[in-house]
């Protein structure tokens, strides 16, 4: 287990990425506060500690400043320009540091506004959203981990193309939905032939590609150097063809926040947390409890074995497949509603649901599960004492730790190695 893991993690920091590029660039954004705009508020934008710009909000809370051209921008808002009684939820994030923008493109930045507490409840509140938070973005990466999880503890195959199996469901629900030779369809409308186009890829990668070279015996280093090359190659087709700026859906983009008790969230991500956790609960019950199920748990403990009781391994395999890439799409759609959809999100996701199915134990989907949520509410309530630029080495931290005390992960199993 120690050595797939450090397959899992070494290629992974291997994998590069690429950019594009176009004209007029700006960052701009709407100051609100319980859907009321927040006017004259001053924001500066500064590039290598030199002003490029500053703006204030106007009436409806609107504001823009255009910057140089692409590159990293910090954008600070000037606190002390708040209208009496506001205060910004976060209050460490009146500097944005490490603000990316592409070519041609107008990035958008949120400063969330709240009314002044006492500094203790304000701590408080503001960690039990993070909280709340994390275990939104927990659950997607559970929901991408599970299916990467059940591939490798059927086939043995460490799929380093799972990330772009991510990114096609989430770019297929946005050409449904709101590119514009596409249909316009509403995105709940977009998710099931979005979600059926994922799961044949899965099907297509089986039988066209992993199938055909498990018959001539290639060895599982060569399979995932395959799937390697097939993350890079997919990679940079959806660039191409989806270009380097963010797309985002027609509906959900921008919403209020909304209260429950001290925790605010927009509707999205409760409805976001809700389907991803059901969606989880049902494959639980579907490994459980469904002949499929118990077929996909022969072939993961001994698939010679599940062959000779008259199990089809090689039909198993194929619905193990189309599964796990519905999984991953269905996390990439939700993914792409709560941010935007972007060419490489499967590959920045990807080490994140590494670690989540490294933490929860190899080959268990359960494990992947609660690694996911584990993974996911310990990088975002990290926010609270370190910048958020520390995220993934928070994942990676905590993986670690664990791998520590705990090697086979927190579902795994021991094994006699020598």
């Amino acid at each position: 287990m120690p050595t797939a893991a450090a397959y899992l993690i070494t290629a992974a920091l291997l994998l590069g990425s690429a950019g594009s590029s176009d004209s007029g660039e700006s960052i701009g954004g709407t100051l609100n506060h319980e859907g009321q705009p927040v006017a004259g508020v001053t924001i500066t934008v500064s590039l290598s500690d030199r002003a490029v710009g500053s703006a204030e909000s106007a009436a409806d809370g609107t504001w823009e400043i255009p910057v140089r051209g692409p590159g990293v921008y910090q954008v600070e808002i000037d606190v002390a320009s708040l209208p009496e009684g506001l205060a910004l939820r976060d209050p460490d994030r009146s500097v944005l540091t490490a603000v990316e923008v592409q070519a041609g493109q107008h990035k958008a930045v949120v400063f969330p506004m709240g009314e002044r507490q006492a500094e203790q409840s304000a701590a408080i509140t503001r960690l039990l959203n993070l909280v709340a938070k994390g275990l939104t973005y927990g659950a997607i990466v559970a929901l991408a981990s599970v299916g990467l999880s059940l591939i490798f503890s059927v086939t043995g195959l460490i799929n380093f193309a799972h990330g772009e199996v991510v990114t096609f469901g989430a770019v297929i629900a946005w050409l449904l939905n709101a590119s514009p030779a596409g249909p316009r369809l509403h995105v709940l409308w977009a998710v099931l032939p979005a979600l059926a186009l994922t799961g044949f890829m899965g099907a297509g990668l089986e039988r066209g590609l992993f199938r055909p070279l498990r018959r001539r015996r290639t060895g599982n280093v060569a399979l995932i150097v395959v799937s390697i090359g097939l993350s890079l190659f997919l990679r940079h087709i959806y660039l191409l063809f989806l270009g380097g700026a963010p797309r985002a859906y027609e509906q959900y983009a921008v919403q209020a926040q909304q209260s429950w008790g001290p925790i605010s969230l927009p509707p999205k991500d409760v409805m976001i947390l809700v389907v991803a956790l059901a969606a989880l609960v049902g494959v639980g019950l579907m490994l459980q409890r469904t002949r499929l199920g118990t077929e996909m748990r022969a072939v993961a403990d001994n698939k010679d074995l599940a062959e000779a009781s008259g199990i089809n391994v090689d039909r198993v395999i194929l619905h193990t497949w189309v599964l796990g890439a519905t999984l991953a799409g269905l996390g990439g759609i939700l993914l792409g509603i709560t941010q935007t959809v972007q060419w490489d999100m499967g590959f920045v996701l990807l080490l994140t649901m590494f670690a989540a199915v490294v933490l929860g134990g190899i080959g268990t989907a359960y494990g992947a599960a609660l690694g996911g949520l584990i993974i996911g509410v310990a990088t975002e309530t990290s926010t609270f004492w370190l910048p958020v630029e520390f995220k993934v080495v928070v994942a990676l931290g905590v993986l670690i730790l664990v791998l520590l005390v705990r090697p086979q992960g927190l579902f795994g199993l021991k094994e006699r190695v020598g």
